[in-house]
């Protein structure tokens, strides 16, 4: 008796499930790389200009 045609799908998934897992970890790689080569930042570009402590009331003039 031959196998049947599921084992073969199910054989077809797993080949596909770990050629994803490998090219997943490639992409993590990397951006894991590109990360270490980049340059250092100033920080949060967001925070630039902001003073620690109370800040002023808008409202008041």
């Amino acid at each position: 008796m031959g196998r049947s045609p599921t084992t073969q799908a199910k054989r077809q998934r797993e080949l596909n499930l770990s050629e994803r897992a490998r090219d997943k970890a490639a992409q993590r790689a990397e951006r894991k790389q590109e990360k270490a080569n980049r340059p250092p930042t100033d920080g949060d570009p967001d925070l630039i200009g902001i003073v620690a402590g109370p800040q002023p009331n808008p409202l008041d003039d």
